[in-house]
C-alpha cells in the first residue's frame, strides 16, 4: 500500500467515524458550528503550545483534534446540504491554484515576497475590498497587528530599513513618556497601543514573530517565579512576607539554571 493510498484509508476511517458519531452519540449528535466554535479555538492553542514545546507526539494529536474539528464542521454542513467535506477539499484546492500561479501559470517570482505581494494583489481581484478583509475581527490584539503590518506590507505600503522602524519606536516611546508626564490616561493608553505596534512591526523587520516571542519570555518568567515559590516554601516563607533583595537572590539563581 503506497504511503498515499494509505493516508486516503486513514482520512476514510475518519469520515466513517464522524458519521457514527453523529447517528449515535448523545454528545456529538447535539453539537452545532456555534457550540464546537471556541472548543476549535482551544484545540488550535493546544496545538500552537506543542509546536513552541517542540513536543512533535503532541503536535501530532493535537492536529488529529483539529483535523476531527474540520470534519465535524464539514459533516454539520453536509446535513445541512450547503457543503461537505469534498467541498471543503476542493474549495482549498481551488484557492492555492489560484492563488500560485508561479506554480499553475506563467507568472514568474523571484523569492518569497513577490510570492506575498502576488498573494495579496490576487485577492482584490477576487473581489476583496480592502487587503485587510481577511483579519479576522476575534484575533487577539498582537496577532492581529502582526497579520495588519504582515498584508499592507505585502501590496508595498511598509518602511524600507529596519532602522527607519527602530526610530518610529523611539519617537512612539517619546511619545508616551510625554503624556505620562502630562497624566491623562486615555491619552496614555493611546500612545502605549502605539509603542506595541510599533514593536511588533519591529520584529517583522527582525524576522522574529512577536506572538512567540512574548510566549517565551511567558514560560521563562513562570518557571524562574515558580523556582522562587519553592525556594520561599523550602525557607517555610510566605512570598509577600520575603523583601524584594530575598527573592531577588533567588531570582538570580533561578537565571542561571
Amino acid at each position: 500500500m503506497s504511503d498515499k493510498t494509505a493516508q486516503l484509508k486513514a482520512f476514510e476511517r475518519l469520515l466513517v467515524i464522524m458519521d457514527e458519531l453523529r447517528e449515535q452519540c448523545p454528545w456529538d449528535k447535539k453539537q452545532t458550528m456555534e457550540s464546537l466554535r471556541h472548543l476549535t479555538i482551544e484545540e488550535v492553542y493546544e496545538l500552537g503550545d506543542a509546536i513552541l514545546e517542540n513536543d512533535l507526539d503532541e503536535v501530532k494529536k493535537e492536529l488529529g483534534d483539529v483535523l476531527l474539528h474540520i470534519v465535524f464542521y464539514s459533516k454539520i454542513g453536509s446535513e445541512t446540504n450547503n457543503f461537505d467535506i469534498a467541498d471543503v477539499c476542493n474549495s482549498i484546492c481551488d484557492k492555492l491554484i489560484d492563488r500560485h500561479p508561479h506554480i499553475y501559470s506563467d507568472v514568474k517570482v523571484e523569492n518569497e515576497e513577490d510570492v506575498k505581494r502576488n498573494w495579496e494583489q490576487l485577492k482584490l481581484k477576487e473581489g476583496k475590498k480592502s487587503v485587510l478583509e481577511g483579519v479576522p475581527k476575534s484575533l487577539p490584539a498582537m496577532v492581529k497587528a502582526n497579520r495588519i503590518q504582515d498584508k499592507v506590507a505585502g501590496v508595498g505600503f511598509d518602511w524600507e530599513q529596519p532602522e527607519q522602524v527602530f526610530e518610529k519606536v523611539e519617537e512612539e516611546l517619546a511619545e508616551l513618556k510625554s503624556e505620562i508626564a502630562k497624566g491623562n490616561q486615555d491619552r496614555i493608553e493611546s500612545e502605549f497601543g502605539d509603542v506595541l505596534f510599533s514593536m511588533i512591526n519591529y520584529a517583522r523587520f527582525l524576522k522574529v514573530n512577536p506572538e512567540n516571542a512574548l510566549e517565551r519570555t511567558n514560560k521563562k518568567f513562570i518557571k524562574r517565579f515558580q523556582y522562587l515559590e519553592r525556594k520561599s516554601k523550602e525557607l517555610n516563607k510566605q512570598l509577600k512576607d520575603m523583601t524584594l533583595s530575598e527573592m531577588d537572590v533567588f531570582w538570580e539563581e533561578a537565571k542561571s539554571l
